[in-house]
């Protein structure tokens, strides 16, 4: 018998519209020492899953029907239902035999309590271990998950650590407890390629060791093939397929299998747009009789919508939920011209437009009170932005990548030492005017990683983009902001009538194009965007991509793209550059330098991403 077993579990939120049907008849098994991937774009229902299984509902929700069987060393005689136990019982069973990794680690963390104290804290309640020996251990693990002077850190607060390096006290505090099953819900998605290869090794030595299974929640393809055993994939709050990993990728069954492999970026698809999947999850809230993804589906016949399909074996090692699946057959759209050449004629190279000359930055350190120390962050970096060309900086975290970044854009403190220069168009920032219609700010633009953070959520869209017109272009007056604003949105495919709404009515992947078209609004020269597509599933991944790409050749905007996403560096960007420590220790082309990495850090960087 399974570790972990699942049988029919059915989750209902209540909302003000009605019941929100957010898990159908949900079932899958987990063996003791394997992974179980679950698939799938926003608002499918794989986090639910996990929250239903820890029975960590939010007040709104409720499991009402179904079973979650945990059995001890396969011994069907020793199983508890963890949906008819006390919670009292529930928390033991929580912490010690069920660790969670959340996908937020800064609402995770408690940010009145040092990282140590937090550690110490869980390992001292299941393990019964003393405050000397949990302190310890608590250092091993700080130390196995990749965090840099583990005892230094185990006296910080959380607010003092990057995302990255909470993310990995998380992880840490969830294997701390030796669990028997470790639900990792995106456990990856804040960290490099080479952090994300050691803590994705980590999680398998232990599998080895103890016999840990993993319920793997990510929208990260290569990362389920390279971790798990078995996927499945959900959407609309249903399991659609389910099939061992190597048949799952050798020959996925359901449309919206084939859509999500079929959106991920890859060196061979430049110049080319991705297949992009259209539309939207429907709404739960008593959904109608039929396939739910009937309505994106471009085999859909009219039995789809009459008739509810089931979830059926179509081989021993392969479900799936459609009534088509073996006819299916899939072509790719026309991928359009896409990689013409931007504002040139003739043949012309394209116009440089913003040029870093040696750029470095320095942050003061704690020293005397006669001298200020300067710690080095980043170390002469020189790069050159063109018309219409991507630039993408690479790097782990701690590189330098984000630093550069807001220096460019003046956005550092007070305190920060800046040397070097920036030209745009030829002449120093300095000798620009700072706002106005030939102000620099309008002309270099940034785009966040987190759109719902970055946009004002008690503003209207329509106030969101026009503020940046208000503030940069005080010589428009309100029609011709009007009309700039209704380019723009216009430009990244939203609607018109989205402008009277509130961000948080979008979708991750929308709430994404409204910040892109915030930093278009301006008419900028330059782009700046720093992992802008690294929370979004890969659908709306390759959405997101496309607009980038479009609007490139549209608008001949160069792009300086900070990334450690190195499919996405392949497809999108011309030129490579990776920094380490703050120093550049390789660039060339995207062709060249993935093809043939010259410095051991790139090959390295190469050598730990995930790969289809």
């Amino acid at each position: 018998m399974s570790l972990l077993d699942i049988h029919g579990l059915t989750t209902r939120l209540a909302s003000e519209a009605g019941w929100v049907h957010a898990l159908d008849d949900i079932s899958l098994a987990i063996e003791k020492g394997q992974t179980f991937a679950l698939v799938g774009e926003s608002g499918c229902g794989k986090s639910m899953t996990a929250l239903s299984i820890a029975r960590l509902l939010p007040d709104s929700g409720a499991i009402v029907a179904g079973q979650v069987k945990l059995n001890d060393s396969g011994a069907g005689a020793d199983s508890t239902d963890v949906l008819r136990i006390s919670e009292t019982a529930m928390r033991t069973l929580r912490g010690k035999r069920i660790a969670m990794i959340f996908q937020e680690p800064g609402t995770s963390l408690n940010p009145v309590m040092t990282v140590g104290d937090q550690l110490c804290e869980i390992i001292c309640l299941h393990t019964g271990a003393s405050r000397s020996q949990a302190l310890n251990e608590a250092e091993e693990w700080l130390g196995r998950v990749g965090i840099p002077e583990p005892k230094k850190r185990l006296q910080q607060y959380p607010f003092e650590m990057s995302g990255g390096q909470k993310q990995r006290v998380m992880i840490a505090m969830a294997l701390s407890v030796k669990p028997d099953l470790l639900i990792a819900d995106e456990p990856t998605t804040a960290l490099d390629v080479s952090i994300q290869a050691q803590v994705l090794d980590l999680l398998k030595t232990l599998q080895r060791e103890q016999g840990m299974a993993m319920l793997l929640i990510t929208h990260d393809l290569a990362i389920v093939k390279q971790m798990a055993d078995t996927v499945g994939l959900m959407y609309a709050g249903q399991l659609v397929e389910k099939a061992s990993t190597a048949e799952f990728f050798a020959a996925p069954r359901h449309p919206y299998a084939h859509a999500l492999v079929k959106s991920l970026p890859s060196q061979a698809q430049r110049g080319q747009a991705l297949y992009a999947l259209e539309g939207r999850v429907p709404s739960l809230v008593n959904p109608k009789p039929g396939c739910r993804f009937a309505a994106r589906c471009i085999h859909a016949q009219d039995t789809c919508s009459q008739g509810t399909p089931q979830l059926l074996q179509a081989t021993e090692t392969h479900s799936v939920r459609c009534f088509y699946h073996a006819d299916l057959s899939f072509s790719k759209p026309d991928s359009g011209d896409l990689d013409k050449a931007i504002g040139v004629s003739g043949g012309a190279a394209p116009r440089v437009v913003l040029k870093t000359v040696s750029l470095s930055v320095a942050y003061p350190e704690k020293g005397g009170f006669l001298r200020k120390r300067f710690k080095p962050v980043l170390n002469k970096l020189d790069i050159t932005l063109l018309q219409g060309r991507t630039v993408a900086l690479v790097g782990e975290s701690g590189s330098g990548k984000t630093t550069a970044a807001r220096a460019l854009l003046g956005l550092l403190g007070s305190n920060a030492k800046v040397d070097g220069d920036v030209l745009m168009d030829s002449r120093p920032l300095r000798q620009w005017a700072e706002r106005g219609p030939n102000g620099w700010r309008s002309k270099i633009q940034f785009v966040f990683q987190d759109p719902f953070a970055s946009l004002n959520p008690r503003h209207r869209i329509a106030e969101i983009l026009e503020e940046p017109l208000l503030s940069l272009r005080p010589e428009m007056d309100s029609v011709a902001r009007k009309a700039r604003v209704l380019k723009v949105i216009d430009q990244v495919s939203i609607p018109e009538e989205a402008l009277a709404r509130f961000p948080h009515e979008f979708s991750g992947g929308q709430r994404q194009r409204i910040a892109i078209a915030r930093a278009l609004v301006s008419e900028p020269k330059i782009l700046i965007c720093d992992e802008p597509t690294s929370a979004l599933d890969v659908s709306v991944q390759a959405q997101i991509l496309n607009l980038l790409k479009r609007l490139q050749t549209e608008t001949g905007v160069a792009m300086l793209f900070i990334t450690h996403n190195l499919a996405v560096v392949q497809y999108l960007a011309d030129e490579v550059v990776v920094l380490r420590h703050g120093d550049v220790v390789e660039r060339g082309s995207a062709e060249q330098l993935f093809a043939n990495p010259q410095h051991a850090y790139t090959r390295q960087l190469i050598d730990a991403a995930p790969v289809l």
